[in-house]
C-alpha cells in the first residue's frame, strides 16, 4: 500500500487509496481547531471531493486524549469581537456542510474528548465511533449561547429529539457508553484502538462499489435535506441575534471570571 502524507497547519491528510485520513494534529492544544486550521480543512475538503481513488475518508485528533476541543471557549471568544465570531460560525457551518456533503463515506474516529464544535464536525459526518475513554459534551448554554456549526439540526437525527435537547441545553458531559446507548457512536472501542478500528471499516467499506456506495448516500442527504435547510436558516438567524444579547455577555464574563453567571432572558 502505497500512504502520501500531506502537511497543512495542524492538519495531516493520509492517502492510502480508497481510504484517506484527516488528523488534526494539535495535541499540545487539546486539537482545537482556529481560523487557519479551520480554513485548511476546508481546503482539504475541496481537495477529497473531485478523487475518484478515496473512497471513505476518517477524521480524527492527534495523540489519544482528545479528538478535539472545538472551536471557541469562553477565553477565546472573550478576546474576539462579536463580528469575528459570527465570521468563524459562519467558516464553520460552511467547512462542516461541505464536509457533509462529500461523495465519499466519512467516518469520525473519536479518539478522547471531543467538545462543543468538534462535536459539530463529528456530526457532520457518515458513521462515528469512538474510544472507551471517550467523553462528549456540548457546553455552550453554559456560556449563555447554543451550539451555531449544525449541532441543533444534525443531532436529533442521530439521537432523537429528546436525547438532543437535554445534552444542549443541560451541556452535561457523558461517557462512550452513553453515546452508544442513544445512538451517538456507532461502535465503542478500547483506548488505542480506535483509528485502527475506523480504518478496519474504512477497508470494508472502499472494497465496495463506489456507484453503490456514493449512491445509497446521496439518496439518505437527499431525503433529509429540505429540513435541513429551513433548520439551518433559522439557526443562523438565532445565533446572529444571540451574539448581541446580554446573556452571551455574561456567559462568557462569567466563564472568564470564574463566577455563576447570572442571565435574564435578553
Amino acid at each position: 500500500m502505497t500512504i502520501t502524507t500531506e502537511l497543512h497547519s495542524e492538519l495531516r491528510l493520509d492517502l492510502a487509496p480508497p481510504v484517506a485520513t484527516v488528523t488534526i494534529d494539535a495535541p499540545d492544544n487539546e486539537n482545537r481547531l482556529n481560523p487557519e486550521s479551520l480554513r485548511n480543512l476546508g481546503a482539504v475538503i475541496d481537495e477529497l471531493r473531485t478523487s475518484t481513488d478515496i473512497q471513505v475518508v476518517i477524521f480524527t485528533g492527534a495523540g489519544d486524549e482528545w479528538f478535539s476541543a472545538g472551536l471557541m471557549n469562553p477565553a477565546i471568544r472573550a478576546a474576539m469581537t462579536k463580528d469575528e465570531v459570527i465570521a468563524y460560525v459562519v467558516d464553520g457551518n460552511r467547512i462542516f456542510d461541505e464536509l457533509e456533503a462529500l461523495p465519499q463515506i466519512t467516518i469520525a474516529a473519536i479518539n478522547g474528548k471531543i467538545v462543543a464544535g468538534a462535536s459539530e464536525l463529528a456530526l457532520a459526518c457518515d458513521i462515528r465511533i469512538a474510544g472507551e475513554h471517550s467523553t462528549l459534551m456540548l457546553p455552550e448554554a453554559k456560556w449563555g449561547g447554543f451550539p451555531g456549526a449544525g449541532a441543533p439540526h444534525r443531532l436529533p437525527m442521530a439521537v432523537g429529539h429528546s436525547h438532543a435537547i437535554e445534552l444542549i441545553a443541560s451541556g452535561k458531559e457523558i461517557d462512550a457508553a452513553e453515546m452508544a446507548r442513544i445512538g451517538f457512536v456507532n461502535h465503542v472501542h478500547p483506548k488505542g484502538r480506535v483509528l485502527a478500528a475506523a480504518t478496519e471499516l474504512a477497508q470494508t467499506i472502499g472494497t465496495n462499489g463506489p456507484l453503490a456506495t456514493r449512491g445509497a448516500k446521496r439518496i439518505a442527504r437527499a431525503r433529509q435535506e429540505p429540513g435541513f435547510r429551513a433548520a439551518r436558516e433559522l439557526s443562523d438567524s438565532l445565533r446572529h441575534a444571540l451574539e448581541w444579547s446580554h446573556d452571551v455577555d455574561e456567559g462568557i464574563a462569567a466563564a472568564t471570571e470564574g463566577r455563576a453567571a447570572k442571565f435574564n432572558g435578553r
